[in-house]
């Protein structure tokens, strides 16, 4: 047989392990207007809902980010570049805040997935949910991040992960939707490659952790003990609530300063358990 029907053979019978799943999973992926989580917007939301009996549904939106008052925000050269997405092509599509409520209502039950997703997409997206004062709560989620686990194992890039793990190249790379795709087939082809990986979510997420985090951000984490310590900064490694105590002025500093909306709420909740006025 020559090479290339072999290499057409393998193609034709190679099929991945599909997830045990115990309740719906959503794998997305955001495009947004730019890499910070404070203060940036989805412009594009791409995601996969995968049931426990294998059924799927696939929902993308494109989204006009605006700004607190309302006016719509110009895209960077770069991102509109990257994406394909002009000004133009937003200008009369919904915001996150008049989708937010059913998207909310999708999500709801469901553990999240993607590629990067723990770092920024997950945060951010909690972050455009707190924006619009709807009240979602993802912690309840268990969150699998395929980036983390390529970079456990192999340590490249999606497009080269695609390659990597499922042997095709990525078409489209940047779109939303086309990388989600590509990041629900490489975490699948993952758990056919490694046998260590047990076709579980919570291990998954587990895994796929990079820090025990206490908000979505990591600025604040968990120890081995389970107190939540500081992870940035001056008192990186020192307990949030000996922190509060002998500096106040750090609740202060944090709240008027340039965090999560998230990041304030949790410190806020902090400060409320541990009774410091």
């Amino acid at each position: 047989m020559c090479p290339s029907v072999a290499h057409l053979s393998f193609h034709f019978f190679r099929y991945h392990m599909e997830l045990n799943l115990k309740k719906p999973i959503v794998f997305f992926d955001l495009e947004t207007t730019g890499l910070n989580i404070a203060k940036d917007r989805i412009i594009e939301i791409s995601a996969i809902k995968i049931m426990p009996n294998g059924d799927q549904e696939v929902k993308t939106r494109r989204l006009k980010p605006v700004d607190d008052m309302g006016n719509q925000i110009p895209l960077p050269k770069e991102v509109s570049d990257l994406t394909h997405i002009q000004d133009a092509d937003l200008a009369d599509k919904p915001t996150f805040k008049q989708i937010a409520k059913s998207l909310s209502e999708w999500l709801k039950g469901c553990d999240l997935g993607g590629y990067n997703s723990n770092r920024f997409d997950v945060p951010l997206l909690a972050e455009e949910f707190l924006r619009s004062g709807v009240d979602i709560d993802l912690r309840k989620s268990k969150f699998v991040d395929a980036q983390v686990i390529f970079n456990k194992k192999e340590q490249r890039t999606l497009t080269a992960a695609y390659r990597f793990y499922c042997d095709k190249d990525l078409e489209g790379a940047h779109g939303a939707e086309a990388d989600i795709t590509a990041t629900y087939e490489v975490l699948k082809a993952q758990l056919d490659r490694y046998p260590d990986l047990q076709n579980d979510i919570d291990f998954l997420s587990e895994y796929s952790a990079h820090n025990n985090n206490v908000d979505f951000a990591g600025r604040f984490i968990y120890n081995e003990k389970g107190e939540e310590i500081i992870n940035f900064g001056k008192h990186k490694g020192k307990k949030v609530a000996e922190v509060l105590l002998i500096e106040p002025s750090y609740y202060n500093w944090i709240m008027q300063g340039d965090f999560t909306l998230d990041t304030k709420r949790v410190l806020t909740n902090l400060k409320l358990k541990y009774g410091i006025r």
